[in-house]
């Protein structure tokens, strides 16, 4: 995802050495999908529930 420009990654120098993620600006441009599949899914549901 790093690669994608979805997340940064972040080394922290301690011991034990630690990585840190955290979403891009263009990463966040993804939460719509997100949402949409959220939707979909929970109309999907109550759809085979009936």
């Amino acid at each position: 995802m790093e690669q994608n420009k979805l997340l940064d990654r972040t080394v922290i120098d301690a011991k034990p050495i630690g990585v840190e993620y955290s979403i891009t600006d263009y990463g966040r441009t993804f939460g719509q999908i997100i949402e949409a599949m959220r939707d979909w899914g929970l109309n999907h549901r109550k759809e085979i529930i009936q």
